[in-house]
């Protein structure tokens, strides 16, 4: 059974595009670190302070696995650095969710 990890930040609304740039970069190393990225999502209209990234793993083992690879690739490494030294976010937490709905209706999501 597959998990699906989201991950809200608090970031500060005036470094959107640092944010932006961040996430762009999460959309190379994440995938190559072997997890399924749906993608990352940037405040558009309401909260100008919540954003998003969301993927999916096959369970939390290849998740351990995954951020192992996540901390050794240099692009994830470079990423984490950019992240600390411009201070953006502010604050992010992470939940893990299985799904449940399915199976479902042609033509819809999942």
């Amino acid at each position: 059974m597959a998990i699906t990890c989201i991950i809200r930040y608090e970031i500060d609304p005036y470094r959107q595009e640092d944010f932006e740039h961040y996430a762009r970069t999460w959309g190379e190393a994440i995938p190559r670190a072997g997890a399924d990225l749906l993608g990352y999502f940037a405040p558009h209209e309401g909260s100008l302070t919540t954003a998003y990234g969301i993927y999916t793993l096959p369970d939390l083992a290849s998740y351990e696995a995954y951020r192992q690879r996540l901390a050794q690739d240099p692009l994830g490494r470079r990423n984490y650095e950019f992240a600390r030294q411009r201070q953006f976010i502010r604050s992010e937490e992470r939940l893990f969710t299985r799904p449940v709905s399915g199976p479902h209706a042609p033509g819809t999501p999942g």
